[in-house]
């Protein structure tokens, strides 16, 4: 963990309530995807936490939605503008269990950190397919930056308007893989546990105090105790997940 003064480069809109930033400066602690920042902002106690979408040659992109007071502040930040940041915080994805041909699913705000994911995999050699999941077509983002990276990008919404419809269990029928790595909300994870063969590996939302593991405020029961999932996560296995606790 780094505390670094990164520098705004831009900030803009890109789906409904769906925003793109990209800082500048020392994001060196940031050494694996599925990893997260912490964002001081001005009037605001607590820092609010949001995940890498992207870390290369002293850029590092967030994407976050605005949900409440802290992220709607963010989204007024203007380029050239500074912010006081925690760099490298969680444990990130580990792709040394990926096997050849590993599966990303995200759904919503949770899609981000796959990018990374996706991005690192595919150096490895890898046949990286990815599951992108929306509620209608007017909010999907990133598709054009996945298919970028591979053909294997399957998009799915709620209501149909655009790709497979339904949800993102449905894009899973059929599917051959040798692993598998997701990001999304609670109730996404519970149907991919019901539908996934294999092992896999879910990275966490959740609200955090400190998001270094003073706090204990995020704690989160597994078959080994208890974890912080800012400090032992985010990122958790499909094996010491109590389903039944969550």
């Amino acid at each position: 963990m780094k505390d670094s003064i990164l520098k705004i480069e831009c900030n803009q809109k890109i789906a409904p309530d769906v925003y793109k930033m990209v800082l500048v400066g020392d994001v060196s602690a940031v050494d694996k995807p599925g990893q997260f920042i912490d964002i001081k902002l001005d009037g605001f106690y607590l820092r609010r936490p949001i995940s890498v979408c992207d870390c290369e040659d002293g850029k590092l992109t967030v994407i976050y939605k605005t949900v409440g007071e802290g992220t709607e502040k963010m989204s007024t930040l203007s380029q050239g503008g500074t912010l006081d940041v925690l760099v490298g915080l969680g444990n990130g994805y580990d792709t040394s269990k990926s096997g050849e041909s590993p599966l990303l699913i995200g759904g919503g705000v949770g899609i981000p950190p796959l990018y990374f994911l996706c991005k690192r995999l595919i150096s490895e050699g890898k046949k990286v397919s990815v599951i992108l999941g929306f509620n209608k077509k007017e909010e999907i983002f990133l598709e054009d930056e996945f298919r970028k990276l591979t053909p294997r990008v399957y998009v799915t919404t709620a209501d149909g308007s655009e790709g497979i419809r339904g949800f993102v269990t449905d894009a899973m029928k059929g599917l051959e893989y040798t692993y598998f790595y997701t990001c999304g909300p609670m109730p996404m994870f519970r149907a991919i546990n019901r539908t996934a063969t294999g092992s896999g590996q879910f990275s966490f939302e959740e609200r955090m105090g400190c998001g270094f593991g003073a706090c204990m405020g995020c704690s989160c029961k597994t078959v080994g105790g208890y974890k912080r999932i800012c400090k032992d996560g985010p990122v958790l296995q499909r094996e010491e997940i109590l389903w039944e606790e969550i």
